[in-house]
């Protein structure tokens, strides 16, 4: 049966999309709110994150008890998270249960009460999440990358600094976010079990007359870029690589997608059979696709030791470049069956499919199912992967390594 997809978009610049999923009981929602960490304020870093949790801290005749126990009683587990462009909030439950989440999040996004009691809590929780990352070597790498390779502020790290959280106060907090909590730009997407007409008319009921104006434009400067190095005297090296690859909306998306597995898809891949089981540099190597709008990038991530760190980055450099060289049938044909079953297995959630529906509508302006990107992947040839890698090759190398020496690469 052909997939089914819904749109309507509200004269106050919500737009609500939405799959059906046939097989499945439960739903899942997705609001990308224009307020993710770009728009922090200059001297707010981490004011994105904050307010994800103090979202939840009271809204409308609810307290944060009174919350928490609506949404337990409706079986629903949220989540919420900062990215660069939208604060996210994710709800999945029974389909049933839909219209009655829905008017909570009405009270959530509308009438929060963000009150100065309930701010210190939600601060020090994104602080304490700030400070595990140096206990995550390849999650902290990849978010000092992005900071790196991104024009400013759209790599900024969501979390902030501990500057940044330090000086934060609930009362520009609060301006801030009644600032960019707006239906225009904001997306709505629904995926799973769930009735058009009902849930149409339950978000027009509980959201058509909510509004307020569009927030600024980002303003962007330049990228660092460049080749850094953070001295520190441990046991380990982290060495972060990134370079420029297609956006989603590029005619080359899926070849660079296919491109990422070839390096990284699987114990057959070219970095983990040549960095790993070959020469055991490494205890490990990935290879990541990572974009944000009108901008992408490979990102590659290798944790070594100091004695083979070298080593390490000129083999896996090597490796980057060695694309050009050429890749076999055999070689494509494994990439393209791991990308599959990453992306259409990742698919079949409807937490999943919620946010994969709001990243495309943001992206591309329109929805895709299941059946078009497993078509779109099959369509990749050894010819489309050749004519990527020409198209973006691994040069101008934005380079991060963490350890007790610098290390040598030609990044040009």
């Amino acid at each position: 049966m052909a997939e089914e997809f819904f749109t309507r978009e509200f004269d106050n610049g919500l737009t609500l999309v939405a799959q059906r999923m046939l097989g499945v009981s439960s739903s899942a929602i997705t609001i990308a709110l224009p307020a993710g960490s770009s728009h922090d304020p200059p001297a707010g870093a981490g004011a994105a994150s904050t307010g994800a949790f103090w979202l939840l801290r009271g809204a409308g005749d609810r307290d944060t008890r009174q919350i928490n126990d609506v949404l337990d009683s409706l079986g629903s587990q949220h989540h919420e998270a900062a990215q660069s462009e939208h604060l996210l909030v994710s709800a999945a439950q029974l389909g049933r249960n839909l219209p009655k989440v829905l008017e909570v999040y009405a009270d959530i996004l509308r009438r929060p009460r963000l009150a100065d009691e309930t701010f210190s809590a939600c601060r020090d929780l994104v602080a304490q999440t700030l400070d595990g990352l140096e206990d995550e070597p390849m999650r902290n790498c990849h978010v000092l990358m992005r900071e790196k390779f991104y024009p400013s502020p759209l790599g900024r790290n969501p979390l902030g600094t501990k500057e940044s959280l330090a000086a934060m106060r609930p009362a520009p907090m609060r301006s801030h976010l009644k600032a960019h909590l707006t239906p225009s730009g904001a997306i709505m997407a629904v995926a799973g079990k769930f009735d058009w007409k009902e849930l149409s008319e339950t978000v027009e009921k509980q959201f058509s007359d909510w509004d307020g104006p569009a927030p600024a434009e980002v303003q962007t400067s330049p990228a660092e870029q460049g080749v850094t190095h953070l001295t520190k005297d441990t046991a380990q090296v982290q060495i972060t690589l990134a370079y420029p690859a297609a956006t989603i909306n590029d005619e080359l998306y899926y070849a660079a997608r296919v491109t990422q597995m070839i390096l990284c898809g699987g114990m057959g891949a070219r970095l983990f059979t040549e960095v790993r089981e070959k020469r055991a540099l490494v205890y490990a190597v990935v290879a990541r696709y990572h974009n944000i709008k009108g901008y992408a990038g490979m990102f590659v991530y290798a944790g070594t030791t100091p004695q083979r760190a070298q080593e390490t980055l000129d083999v896996t450099v090597g490796e980057l470049r060695r694309l050009a060289d050429g890749v076999t049938e055999d070689e494509l044909a494994r990439a393209r069956t791991q990308l599959k079953s990453a992306l259409i297995m990742q698919g079949e959630s409807t937490f999943a499919r919620a946010d994969a529906l709001a990243g495309d509508f943001y992206h591309l302006g329109r929805l895709r199912g299941l059946d078009e990107i497993s078509a779109a992947i099959d369509a990749v040839t050894v010819d489309d992967v050749m004519g990527y890698v020409r198209a973006y090759p691994a040069e101008n190398l934005t380079m991060l390594t963490i350890g007790p020496d610098e290390l040598k690469v030609s990044c040009t």
